[in-house]
């Protein structure tokens, strides 16, 4: 069936309905344009009235009267002098204007350049968040980027600083692979030379990019405020654990996140394992953790490199020895050993009789082994015992005992760590430039931020546990006799030095103090 015309009477009407919208858009167009003056006098005679009304509630009822008074007197002088009201009012009429006029709007969108970056790592994403089976995928060549980003914030340089990230429920974020390339392009696209966290958020689809800020290397080695049984490994990320410790890192003190690792008979990580590059920090780490230790116990070193880097301990009241030949290492951890079980005996004797363990078993003993693959290796070509197996007694039964071990080696001796050493220490920590692979299977987890390209000492990762892996940066603790120590670092690390045990005549010219600051 043919349509029939509209009748005339409807189509006349309809073109004359939409010149009468025109000539009145036309109209308010142009009378918007001549009163605009007024209208801005009268929006800012709004503001100021609104202003006077807000200034009159905020004064006290006391002062009220007084500033009645103060008004009418300038009103009064105001009206008397000549041209008075006249400039009265051009006055009031400026300040309105000003008050009035239109600023600037304020941009609450990103910028073009910003959107251009948002729209290149929309397009980048698109292979990885879609598939052709989807019927609306959020993911598209061409599509709008605002709906899978739907927070963002940018740096000073225009570069991605935060984005909160979108995508669909079918894309495998439960496997590792998939994970790290998602990381890996949204690193090189946002950006190199920045350390990156990747929060993923399974059950809700969503992805969460942070730029981390470097942690503060300015923290030295100080008096920490923990209770007893707790040990500050370094420092991490504010909101990585719910505690901070008062520290001085410049010209005034603050609060820092440390990384706390507890030991003792309820502690479920009572050794540490820490693993590095030269270089890296490992020594410093054992240097302070043997500084803290001797707040209130005894401590054992048994260094294999034999570069003297705990020569400043030795002959120090609490320190029982510091060991740098297979020899002397074998006594002491020997002698450790045979420690360890007779605290255990005794304590087991006093509670078979209902008291208390006896005061020598609760000291907490600290027994500190750098690099032991040094040992094995010279220990092999003797003919002699490995170290090692002389920690699997203080390594099993240690937690009961009050004997803590912490084993430091480089990367490319781990394969040589008993497995003893590999099942009790469960506080591992990894420091210096390493590969993810790498970090994963010393901690055995992988860390969730991307490696910095410029890995200052004492910078890694730690776990505790079970616990998530955590940004470490160790306290600097640098060897107190090195010429290239610094002087503020020298100075801090003497101040904590213990007392002297065993006069420096006894210790003969090699344990010398070359630091007249020490007295």
């Amino acid at each position: 069936m043919a349509r029939r015309p509209l009748p005339r009477i409807l189509s006349s009407s309809s073109v004359s309905v939409a010149r009468s919208r025109e000539l009145a858009r036309t109209a308010a167009d142009s009378a918007t344009d001549v009163l605009h003056p007024l209208i801005t006098i009268s929006r800012g005679l709004r503001k100021l009235a609104a202003a006077g009304r807000a200034r009159w509630s905020g004064t006290p009822k006391e002062k009220r009267g007084p500033a009645l008074f103060l008004v009418g007197a300038v009103v009064l002088v105001v009206a008397l002098i000549p041209y008075g009201p006249l400039l009265a009012l051009i006055t009031v009429m400026a300040a309105a204007a000003w008050k009035g006029h239109e600023r600037a709007p304020v941009q609450t969108g990103p910028a073009p350049e910003q959107t251009e970056r948002l729209q290149s790592l929309y397009e980048a994403l698109v292979p990885y968040f879609s598939v052709p089976e989807d019927p609306d995928p959020l993911f598209a060549h061409g599509g709008e980027w605002d709906k899978a980003f739907s927070e963002y914030e940018f740096d000073d340089s225009g570069r991605p600083q935060r984005l909160l990230i979108r995508y669909p429920a079918y894309f495998p974020d439960g496997e590792a692979s998939s994970r790290a390339r998602i990381e890996q392009l949204l690193h090189a696209k946002s950006g190199r030379g920045r350390e990156y966290r990747f929060d993923w958020d399974e059950e809700g689809n969503q992805l969460v990019m942070t730029v981390l800020d470097a942690l503060p290397t300015t923290i030295a080695a100080q008096r920490f405020v923990t209770a007893p049984g707790e040990t500050v490994l370094g420092f991490t990320d504010a909101d990585a654990v719910p505690r901070t410790v008062p520290v001085q890192g410049g010209d005034e003190p603050y609060d820092a996140t440390p990384v706390i690792w507890r030991t003792g008979p309820r502690s479920t990580e009572p050794h540490l394992l820490v693993v590095g590059q030269p270089g890296s920090g490992t020594t410093s780490l054992l240097r302070s953790i043997a500084l803290q230790a001797l707040e209130d116990g005894d401590v054992l070193i048994a260094e294999g490199s034999g570069t003297g880097e705990y020569a400043c301990l030795t002959g120090r009241s609490g320190v029982l020895a510091v060991e740098c030949g297979l020899s002397g290492a074998l006594a002491s951890l020997e002698w450790a050993a045979s420690e360890t079980e007779r605290r255990l005996i005794s304590a087991n004797l006093a509670r078979q009789v209902g008291r208390a363990a006896p005061d020598d078993t609760r000291r907490p003993l600290w027994i500190l082994l750098d690099r032991p693959s040094v040992f094995g290796h010279l220990a092999a070509a003797d003919g002699r015992t490995d170290p090692q197996q002389l920690l699997q007694v203080p390594l099993r039964h240690g937690r009961a005992a009050n004997v803590t071990v912490v084993v430091a080696e480089q990367f490319d001796a781990v394969d040589t760590l008993s497995d003893s050493v590999r099942a009790h220490t469960r506080a591992r920590a990894v420091l210096g430039p390493a590969a993810p692979a790498e970090v994963e299977a010393v901690l055995g987890a992988p860390p969730h931020t991307t490696p910095t390209p410029d890995v200052p000492p004492g910078r890694g990762y730690a776990r505790l546990g079970a616990g998530p892996v955590m940004r470490l940066q160790v306290p600097a603790t640098p060897d107190p006799y090195d010429d290239a120590t610094s002087e503020p670092h020298r100075q801090a690390v003497l101040e904590l030095l213990p007392e002297r045990s065993v006069p420096l005549e006894d210790l003969g010219d090699r344990n010398a103090d070359p630091v007249p600051a020490e007295g």
